[in-house]
């Protein structure tokens, strides 16, 4: 009994302590937090609605905390400019995430490694060897082939039924084949095959949608 109120006092203790001693005066403002989970409880089923009625309270720029985890809200186009031009290489990285660490190398990928010499690199390459304009070109014929294939799939399915057709698994064939014969050389597969790739690509979907409280609750991870 007694681990548990030391477990319940010592978060309440250290959020006291900060209220009463804590000098920072130059921080954005922000709402009231709770202990451990910060303003979590805030965001709500809708969070963009959540951030939105907040930003009316506290301002275009204010902090707020997910669990341990600071987070900077820009809610006009001003204090959206200052993040992304003015301090473009202080807020540069993405946040850390334990599901990218995972799938990703720990985050080495171009998507997710931190801003820094190692991402410069990375990025080089990529564009050299894949963005370029030469390099695009150069698969031009894959893309025009792949889609006149899909616009003749939709109009087939046009003249042969009247209900509604579905664009989403159009498009995402057509990726799929363009993707899979630009790095693999052969085309993306609609049978048995190619229904595994959809649905381990929807999963990853939902797994990066998915909030990971161990992302700013570490210990709870």
């Amino acid at each position: 009994m007694d681990l548990i109120w030391y477990a319940l006092l010592i978060p309440l203790f250290f959020f006291l302590h900060k209220c009463l001693f804590s000098t920072s005066n130059k921080l954005p403002p922000s709402p009231t937090k709770l202990p451990i989970i910060g303003n979590l409880h805030q965001l709500g089923s809708l969070p963009h609605r959540s951030l939105h009625k907040l930003s009316k309270k506290y301002g275009p720029l204010m902090l707020l905390h997910f669990g341990s985890k600071p987070v900077l809200v820009a809610s006009s186009v001003e204090a959206a400019c200052e993040i992304m031009k003015t301090h473009d290489l202080v807020y540069s990285s993405r946040p850390k995430s334990s599901l990218a660490d995972k799938l990703f190398y720990g985050s080495r990928d171009v998507g997710f490694s931190p801003y820094g010499e190692y991402w410069r690199q990375l990025k080089s390459i990529v564009v050299l060897h894949l963005l370029s304009n030469k390099r695009v070109q150069s698969y031009r014929d894959i893309r025009e082939e792949e889609t006149s294939n899909m616009i003749d799939k939709i109009r087939q399915e046009c003249g042969s039924s009247n209900s509604v057709i579905d664009l989403r698994d159009h498009f995402c064939f057509l990726t799929c084949n363009i993707i899979s014969r630009v790095a693999l050389g052969r085309k993306y597969d609609e049978g048995e095959s190619g229904m595994n790739a959809e649905v381990t690509l929807d999963e990853l979907g939902e797994l990066f949608g998915t909030f990971n409280i161990g992302d700013y609750i570490p210990w709870l991870e």
